[in-house]
């Protein structure tokens, strides 16, 4: 089955959360980032959200 490059991309996030609460729990992430907390709350971003808005206007 092919995917869509966004989907496949949301799925490669929810894996990488998941991956980080595994090793590193609620501490600190690199750069001084809340860790897996601030990766969670990226997992509702899309790629061209523009494009995402507009094709309800269509």
């Amino acid at each position: 089955m092919e995917r869509s490059f966004d989907e496949q991309f949301s799925l490669w996030r929810y894996c990488h959360v998941l991956m980080v609460e595994r090793q590193i729990g609620t501490k600190s992430g690199t750069g001084g980032s809340s860790g897996a907390p601030y990766l969670r709350s990226t997992l509702v971003k899309r790629f061209y959200p523009e494009l995402w808005e507009i094709r309800s206007s269509l």
